[in-house]
């Protein structure tokens, strides 16, 4: 149920009707004031130069073409010509029904695509923190959005498994004699990483032997590749106990970490040299870009490979993009990674279109995100200046939140209270993070996302509760509702509107990559709920037809919230 498509056809045909081009933009937007209607149609501005008319004129030629019976109860022209479309309260009331027992909200299948979404992205042998947090909350609502409308979503966790410090790493659990490391928990782990490191630095023939480590690992000696993937498998043992405590949908099958692509960068190389992209300069192998300069001019090199042979990132990402097109079958990849990576990554891409190893057709696209800061507008760390632990994060969202409803909820079992706070706690932290634009940094403040007023995911979940506590009152569930939807006062129709534009947002979602239009769309749908529930009385109404009505209203926004909560990864519960 799409009114924007509905109304885009009809106003685009009587465009053509009156000489516009067959391409031409209707542009139907959802009107910013009720006093402008429903709907406005702005394209006339743009039509009516190229026709070399006033659009004022243009729009009452459309006007006269335009057939929107059954639609729209009226259809004006406002200012220099743009078209206001006032909906008809009966084809409202009829669309509610319709969504009411359609599958997914009334929400049409799509041509399902294939998108490969590269997202959370840890290190092995390192604990998460808060730098993963953006990638990982908002790669996963990508991945529920684009899996709700019907594509075929294929997770790719591109952990960072590979390179010189596994050398390093190895040759230090030798040297501890410690090979019976299946009790290491990840903490233990970080220790090495730092006593390896240490030792690395001050011991020149620790240091030696650490480099024939690597040598033998890329070699694929079984003893270190055993090593290896203990390493591994330890970090995503423990990272899996943080994404099941996110709500997050990864698991240990959608890991694709570096080394997946270790056996296809020689062929790389030796492919970009054979076909004139690559070339030798000062011992390694460089690509140069015509489209990238430096501060003086000159085209930039990307190093490929370096001279004493080993690999780069941006090597390792021209072959990612080549298997997720070859072998993963792609029609679009989605990259949620830091905007600090920006031009790297669009360098690694242009390399890849010169060697024509994915077509023109396919979309990569770099869905990056600013910052986490703390209060005093720097990046967010602990207050001794270290790296916030996701951990630490997590649990002290949680005992954050069992205070606050304990505080409210005095008389509350330990064991409800402990998962209602870890609902609310996680969705806090998400919610937070999600309803900013990605674009931009954000001020992580745990009074703001915790708060129980304003645009939070507390806020979000008492408001769903509220909806169902309507039905609690009256006895009945979803099934006990009887009769049909009819729209007469304006906060029903203000309601019933926005509850049809479900698809327009969940799609633009799915286009942009951009939660936080979901976020502003559900608090909007709250506020006007409330507004509906003080102004239009249900359980009391005047009569039974009144309040099946309006039933079937507060029942569609249940049935709304929940599922665009769902698609953002947050959680509800049925009382709070």
């Amino acid at each position: 149920m799409n009114i924007q498509n509905i109304l885009s056809g009809k106003v685009s045909q009587a465009m053509i009707a009156v000489g516009a081009p067959a391409n031409c933009e209707p542009q139907v937007r959802q009107s910013a004031k009720a006093q402008f209607g429903d709907y406005q149609a702005n394209g006339m501005m743009v039509v009516a130069k190229s026709l070399g008319m006033p659009p004022r004129q243009l729009a009452k030629k459309v006007l006269e073409q335009l057939d929107l019976t059954g639609i729209a109860q009226k259809v004006e022209i406002a200012g220099p010509g743009f078209i206001n479309i006032f909906l008809d309260p009966v084809w409202i009331a009829s669309q509610i029904d319709n969504v009411l027992t359609a599958p997914k909200l009334g929400v049409a299948d799509v041509t399902p695509q294939t998108v490969v979404i590269e997202y959370s992205a840890p290190n092995v042998a390192k604990e998460m923190h808060v730098g993963h947090v953006r990638s990982t909350i908002i790669g996963d609502a990508a991945v529920r959005t684009l899996e709700f409308l019907g594509h075929n979503v294929i997770r790719a966790n591109h952990v960072g498994d590979w390179g010189t410090q596994f050398g390093m790493l190895i040759a230090f659990l030798k040297k501890q004699q410690n090979e019976n490391h299946e009790e290491i928990a990840l903490a233990d782990l970080e220790e090495f990483y730092r006593e390896a490191k240490r030792t690395y630095d001050e011991d020149p023939a620790f240091a030696e032997c650490a480099r024939s480590y690597v040598v033998k690992l890329q070699g694929g000696d079984e003893y270190c590749r055993k090593m290896w993937k203990r390493l591994v498998d330890i970090t995503m043992s423990q990272n899996q106990k943080i994404y099941d405590c996110m709500n997050v949908t990864l698991t240990r099958n959608d890991v694709m970490g570096e080394s997946l692509y270790n056996d296809m960068l020689p062929g790389i190389v030796a492919d970009l040299k054979a076909k004139g992209l690559a070339v030798e300069s000062e011992g390694a192998t460089v690509v140069f870009l015509d489209e990238y300069k430096n501060k003086d001019g000159e085209t930039m090199g990307v190093i490929i490979q370096k001279k004493d042979g080993g690999y780069l990132y941006t090597t390792t990402d021209i072959a990612c993009a080549k298997y997720r097109y070859e072998t993963l079958k792609a029609d679009r990849v989605l990259y949620y990674i830091d905007s600090r990576q920006h031009q790297h990554l669009m360098q690694a891409w242009t390399i890849v279109r010169k060697a024509g190893y994915i077509p023109d057709s396919l979309p990569l696209e770099h869905h990056m995100f600013g910052m986490m800061l703390g209060k005093d507008g720097k990046p967010f760390k602990t207050r001794a200046g270290g790296t916030i632990k996701l951990t630490d994060l997590l649990d002290e969202a949680v005992d954050r939140a069992t205070k606050l409803i304990g505080e409210k909820n005095p008389d509350m079992p330990a064991d409800e209270l402990q998962q209602l706070a870890e609902i609310v706690g996680i969705g806090a932290v998400k919610y937070a993070d999600l309803s900013k634009s990605r674009t931009t940094d954000y001020i992580f403040d745990w009074d703001n996302m915790l708060a129980f007023e304003g645009n939070t995911a507390p806020y979000m979940q008492y408001a769903y509760t509220r909806v169902l506590s309507v039905f609690r009152k009256a006895g009945i569930d979803e099934h006990g509702i009887s009769g049909k939807t009819r729209i007469s006062e304006e906060r029903e129709a203000a309601l019933a509107v926005r509850l049809l534009q479900f698809e327009e947002v969940i799609t633009q979602v799915a286009r942009d990559g951009m939660p936080h239009v979901m976020c502003a769309y559900l608090y909007d749908l709250a506020g006007r709920f409330s507004g509906f529930y003080e102004h239009c009385p249900i359980l009391n109404a005047e009569d039974d037809a009144i309040k099946q009505s309006r039933l079937r209203l507060a029942l569609l926004t249940a049935k709304t919230l929940k599922q665009g909560l769902d698609t953002l990864g947050i959680q509800t519960v049925e009382r709070m």
